[in-house]
C-alpha cells in the first residue's frame, strides 16, 4: 500500500496547489513535498508523471567542457529515458551481436521495416548517480526481434521503472522482466508478438503501481490492456481495447477512492479500474498515432493530446458519476511524439515534432504564449521537463534550450553537446542527466 498512500497524497498535493497563493494549500503542499518519492526519477515522465521534478535545481548552462561532471559510454542502441532511484541511475539497451538467427524473421508485408536476422542483447545496466561507474548488469535476453523498426528509433524504447523495491523492465514483445534493486532477475512474462502500424516497432512505457505492473498492448491486431502481478508476473486481468497501434504510456491517478488508469487512444480515451479492470468512463479519442501521455490536472481532471494527421488536445472533466465533460478543446499545434509537460496551470506542448511551443492554461484552455518558434532548436522528440522555475527542451541534434518557467517566454540558455538525443532529460537534486546517442552525460555545476 506504501505507492498507494504516497500517490493518493500527491494528487491531493496537486489539487491544492490549484489554490494559487494560500497559506493553508502551501504548507500542505511543503510537507507532502518532503516525501521520499519527489527526490526520484522512477518513472517515464517523473515523480508526478507530468515532466516536473518539483526539488531539482539542475544547471542552467553547459557545453562538453563546462559543468559535465562524468559522460560514459552506453553500448548498443537505446532511446528509452532513464531512471533513477537515491544514488543509482538504470538504463536499457539493445546490443546489436553477430549471431545470425537460424530461422530469421520473414517481413511482414504490410510493413515498410525490415526485421533483423541476427540476435541482439537486451540489456539492463546500473549505474552510479555520482560517477556513471558501472555497478551492475544483466542481459534480461538475448533474442532476434520479430519485427522491424522505424529508422530513428530502436529496440530499447520504452524507459523502466521503479518503486526503489523492484526494478520492472519492459522490451515489448521480447518480453516484460522483474529485478531486484540488485540486478538479480526474478521473473519475466512473454506476451507475444506486437504487431505495430508499418512495422515502426514499440516504445510504449509501462508502469507500476503499487503491486501491479500495468502494460499498454495497443498493436494493428488484437490490442489489450494487461495488469501483472509485479510479484511474480502473472495477469491479473486483460481487457481487449478496440484500438490500432498507440504508443502512449497510460496514466494512474486516484479518484473517488480508487485507482483509475487513463490512456490516450486514436479511437477513444478510455479509464479503467487498476483493481477490477472495469471501464470506467471513455471519451471520443485523439488522433492517428497517439504518442504523447496523458496528465492529470487537478482532482478530476485529464488531459490527453495528439498530432498525426490532425491535432488535437482535450481537457476532460470527470464527475462522482464517472461522466466525463470537455472542459475545453483544442484543435491545432499539438505534438507527434514528445509529451506535454504540466507545471502548476501551465501546459506546454510542441507543434508535431517542430521547434515551436505553445504555453497553456490548463484551467481555461487558453494559450499564455504561442505558437512560439524556438530558433536555436530543429526536430524534437525528447519531452519537455520542469525543475526549479526552469523548462529543459532537447533536440534532436543535441541542443537543450532552458526558458523561464513563466506565463511570458524567456530564454534563459541554450547549451550544445556533440551527439544528438532522442531520449527526454532527467532532473534529480542539483543533476541533470542526458542520453545522447552514444553517451549518458551527467551535467552539475562545477
Amino acid at each position: 500500500m506504501r505507492n498507494t498512500l504516497r500517490f493518493g497524497l500527491l494528487a491531493a498535493v496537486m489539487a491544492l496547489s490549484l489554490t494559487i497563493g494560500h497559506p493553508a494549500a502551501q504548507a500542505f503542499q511543503d510537507d507532502a513535498q518532503d516525501t521520499e518519492l519527489l527526490d526520484q526519477w522512477h518513472q517515464w515522465r517523473g515523480p508526478l508523471a507530468n515532466g516536473v521534478a518539483p526539488h531539482a535545481t539542475p544547471p542552467i548552462e553547459w557545453d562538453e567542457n563546462t559543468n559535465i561532471l562524468w559522460k560514459v559510454p552506453i553500448e548498443g542502441e537505446g532511446i528509452s529515458t532513464p531512471i533513477v532511484w537515491g544514488d543509482r541511475i538504470f538504463v536499457l539497451s539493445a546490443v546489436s551481436t553477430e549471431r545470425v538467427a537460424d530461422d530469421p524473421p520473414i517481413k511482414d508485408e504490410r510493413a515498410m521495416t525490415q526485421p533483423p536476422e541476427n540476435y541482439f542483447q537486451f540489456t539492463v545496466s546500473c549505474l552510479s548517480l555520482d560517477s556513471g561507474e558501472t555497478i551492475w548488469k544483466d542481459v534480461a535476453i538475448e533474442a532476434v526481434p520479430h519485427e522491424g523498426r522505424h529508422k530513428t528509433s530502436s529496440y530499447a524504447a520504452a524507459s523502466p521503472m521503479t518503486n526503489g523495491k523492484q526494478l520492472i523492465v519492459h522490451f515489448g514483445s521480447i518480453g516484460t522482466f522483474g529485478y531486484s534493486m540488485d540486478g538479480q532477475q526474478q521473473w519475466s512474462v512473454d506476451l507475444g508478438d506486437m504487431r505495430t502500424r508499418r512495422g515502426w516497432g514499440e516504445a510504449t512505457s509501462a508502469v507500476l503501481e503499487d503491486d501491479h505492473v500495468i502494460v499498454n498492448w495497443d498493436t494493428e491486431d488484437d490490442s489489450f490492456i494487461y495488469v501483472l502481478d509485479a510479484a511474480s508476473g502473472d495477469v491479473i486481468w486483460q481487457q481487449e481495447r478496440m484500438e490500432p497501434t498507440t504508443w502512449a504510456t497510460p496514466l494512474v491517478i486516484q479518484r473517488n477512492g480508487r485507482t483509475e488508469i487513463v490512456t490516450n487512444g486514436t479511437n477513444n480515451i478510455r479509464s479503467y479500474d487498476l483493481q477490477s479492470g472495469e471501464l470506467l468512463w471513455e471519451h471520443s479519442g485523439t488522433t492517428l498515432n497517439a504518442i504523447p501521455c496523458p496528465v492529470q490536472f487537478g482532482s478530476n481532471r485529464v488531459i490527453c493530446m495528439a498530432g498525426y494527421r490532425g491535432n488535437r488536445a482535450v481537457a476532460i472533466d470527470l464527475d462522482e458519476s464517472d461522466r466525463p465533460t470537455v472542459a475545453w478543446a483544442i484543435n491545432s499545434r499539438t505534438p507527434y511524439v514528445p509529451s506535454p509537460l504540466l507545471s502548476e496551470n501551465r501546459l506546454y506542448f510542441t507543434q508535431a515534432n517542430q521547434a515551436i511551443l505553445s504555453c497553456v492554461n490548463a484551467e481555461n484552455g487558453e494559450f499564455f504564449y504561442g505558437p512560439q518558434r524556438l530558433d536555436e532548436l530543429q526536430n524534437l522528440y525528447a519531452s519537455p521537463i520542469a525543475a526549479a522555475g526552469r523548462v529543459y527542451i532537447t533536440s534532436r541534434e543535441g541542443v537543450t534550450l532552458v526558458i523561464r518557467d513563466a506565463e511570458s517566454f524567456e530564454v534563459l540558455a541554450t547549451n550544445a553537446l556533440g551527439e544528438g538525443i532522442d531520449a527526454s532529460p532527467v532532473a534529480v537534486g542539483s543533476k541533470l542527466l542526458l542520453r545522447g546517442r552514444d553517451h549518458l552525460y551527467c551535467v552539475e555545476e562545477n
